[in-house]
């Protein structure tokens, strides 16, 4: 019968022979069914739309939670349940949420410099050096009295501590309208800081010190040993007119969804001189006759990104701008070719920075937190710090390139509340471009902040002997510990902010792209991202409820894993067990799959279970537009769905259905 992989049973069976070994049981007396945390009065906070009874779901998984890890590690969890059921009682969500997660942040850091000082878990009753919160998790992990780190610290103590603290810090809650503000208002003025730094480095203002002159000319010439052979091929490219536009899947500007795109009639003139219109409108020049509606925007008059939030933490929402749909348009053909170039594994750009592959980064943070010769960055406000003007610097010696990003760069954005600006930042996220040229402008100072330690030029062959050594994946910065000082003041020398508080080089705590290690060992954690839903209708929070299940015994969860059965088995009658590459919402299990049904023509077995089924919005194409979305597609094999120039665009509705499927 088919199972999962050898890893996970291996690391299955290894855990509960742990377990035995350490008198562990599930049905410790030491934690009792926790009624006072069930029973608690909680308060509904009047600014989130999460009532009472949702409230109540989080904690009761979270109960489970701390059962779970408090049997594991044999650690008594009954007072700590009482803390944080009058905590909710007085906080409401905002204590999960919020500061829940400060105390996961401020552990990370105590792991990091090696002992908890009076700064960190500020809000927690103390008990001699450490908190009385979670304190038998503590005590397995530090010295009690002097706040030490242990010779011997339990990993399975820390990644409970980790998984209890911030299991809901990234819920997908709207934040509150006076966070939304002050978070516009961080944005603007985030964009007053660029513009400050761009003038005092055109000004040579007398407040540069002597590291910071020169520095300019330090990040181009170091910019064209780095991106020299992947920029090349894109100028020529560019000046040839090779490159393919492509519609991108998200929102546009103007409020244009679907096959609508291709019917686009904006463009600038800015766009005209690499990318002109009659070229990237129409199928070919026989249709030109079509775009005499095209309305060609001059500099004065494009529209502006639009600048809305998203949810990201209750502390704060994520900030994103929605492109013009000429810009994202045209973003998406340098973006393709672009990712191309730099992924060619004879250049360094191939191990350098990544855009799709997270493992890299992964394996370099585990090995940072074994021999601690590699550092962990993390960067606040990465996207909207970077100056165009650094951009312009950083591609100034690749003509059409240059010109091509400055062409396809929105140069105005709207503000909720601040009405149109003007943007001294390259792009805010959203644009298609801004993962990439971030990444390669944080790749060529780290190794201005290289040079500067060294104290001499580096050649391209000093380059490629950081290989293994040096990654950037968006704003996931890896470095050598050596090196760290040298390149954090070269990042804030460029007007970067480096988030010391999530960056980690002292210690054996590090992170990378989601994934968290300590002394070697993954203490990685999974994640709610919804609130529970309360009938199958609540479709998405119900796909989230049963991810979170299958992740809670990926990660040796089981009583976890039990509970959420329970509850998911009260919303949809058919909850089979499935493998992971299953279309069927079901139980993931090392104990194989069910097989109720036979496929009567192929012979495979069938389980009956719920499948998510999408309803694609009306959007009809015909004419040339259709044309066009011909000659866009890539590859030479046919559009999946026949219907698309009927029905386009992200799903406006998503449901369940009933069916027999394949369990794997």
């Amino acid at each position: 019968m088919p199972t999962f992989s050898n890893s996970l049973e291996v690391r299955i069976r290894l855990r509960l022979l742990q377990a035995v070994r350490r008198g562990a049981s599930w049905g410790r007396v030491n934690n009792p069914p926790l009624r006072g945390l069930e029973e608690a009065e909680t308060r509904e906070d009047p600014t989130l739309p999460l009532g009472r009874g949702a409230l109540k779901s989080l904690m009761r998984l979270l109960v489970e939670v701390l059962h779970d890890r408090g049997a594991w590690c044999d650690v008594s969890t009954v007072r700590d349940s009482k803390r944080i059921a009058d905590r909710v009682k007085h906080e409401g969500i905002s204590f999960l949420t919020i500061t829940l997660p400060n105390f996961g942040q401020d552990l990370q850091r105590a792991l990091d410099q090696g002992y908890v000082d009076p700064s960190l878990f500020k809000g927690y009753p103390r008990r001699e050096g450490l908190p009385q919160f979670l304190g038998g998790f503590l005590d397995l992990v530090f010295d009690r009295a002097s706040g030490r780190l242990l010779n011997r610290p339990s990993v399975d103590s820390i990644q409970a501590m980790r998984q209890i603290s911030l299991m809901f810090a990234k819920m997908d809650l709207p934040c509150s309208e006076k966070r939304t503000s002050d978070a516009l208002q961080k944005y603007i003025e985030c964009e007053s800081d660029v513009r400050d730094w761009d003038k005092m480095w055109e000004e040579g203002n007398s407040s540069l010190n002597p590291q910071q002159v020169g520095l300019h000319d330090q990040f181009a010439r170091l910019a064209t040993i780095l991106w020299d052979e992947p920029l090349q091929r894109l100028d020529r490219e560019i000046y040839a007119g090779d490159l393919v536009p492509k519609h991108g899947p998200g929102a546009t500007a103007e409020r244009l969804l679907g096959n609508q795109k291709y019917n686009q009639r904006e463009w600038t003139s800015r766009l005209e001189y690499l990318f002109p219109h009659g070229e990237y409108l129409a199928p070919s020049w026989r249709y030109f006759r079509d775009l005499d509606d095209v309305n060609i925007r001059e500099p004065g008059s494009e529209r502006p990104v639009r600048v809305i939030t998203v949810p990201k933490t209750l502390k704060t929402p994520r900030i994103i701008a929605i492109e013009p749909t000429c810009m994202q348009y045209t973003q998406q053909a340098i973006l393709e070719r672009l990712v191309l170039h730099l992924g060619r594994s004879n250049h360094p750009s191939s191990w350098m920075i990544g855009f799709d592959d997270q493992e890299v980064n992964h394996l370099m943070a585990h090995r940072g937190s074994l021999s601690g010769d590699l550092a962990t960055l993390d960067l606040s406000e990465a996207s909207d710090r970077v100056s165009n003007q650094l951009v312009r610097l950083l591609t100034h010696h690749w003509r059409h390139l240059h010109e091509a990003l400055d062409a396809t760069r929105s140069r105005k954005a709207d503000v909720p509340g601040h009405g149109v600006i003007r943007l001294s930042k390259y792009a805010s996220m959203g644009s298609a471009l801004c993962f990439p040229i971030e990444a390669m402008v944080f790749a060529t100072i780290i190794f201005c902040g290289i040079e500067r330690k060294l104290n001499r030029r580096l050649t391209l062959d000093d380059i490629k002997s950081f290989q293994g050594q040096v990654r950037v994946y968006g704003d996931d910065i890896i470095v050598p510990v050596d090196f760290v000082s040298s390149v954090i003041t070269a990042l804030e020398d460029f007007g970067l902010l480096v988030n010391r508080g999530k960056s980690f080089w002292t210690g054996r705590f590090r992170e990378s792209c989601g994934k968290e290690y300590f002394d070697g060992s993954d203490v990685s954690i999974f994640r709610v991202r919804r609130k529970f839903p309360t009938s199958r209708k609540d479709v998405p929070e119900l796909i989230s409820l049963i991810s979170l299940r299958n992740q809670a015994y990926q990660f040796g969860y089981w009583r976890v894993a039990g509970f959420l059965d329970k509850e998911i088995r009260t919303l949809i009658r058919y909850f089979p067990n499935v493998l992971e590459s299953s279309s069927i919402l079901g139980r993931w299990t090392c104990l194989g799959f069910d097989a109720e049904y036979e496929h009567p023509d192929l012979q495979i077995p069938l389980v009956k279970g719920y499948v998510v089924s999408v309803e694609l919005p009306e959007s009809n194409l015909e004419d040339s537009g259709a044309l066009l979305k011909f000659f866009l597609k890539r590859g030479e094999d046919p559009f999946l769905d026949e219907k698309h120039l009927e029905r386009y665009g992200r799903p406006k509705s998503v449901r369940t259905k009933l069916r027999k499927a394949c369990p794997y």
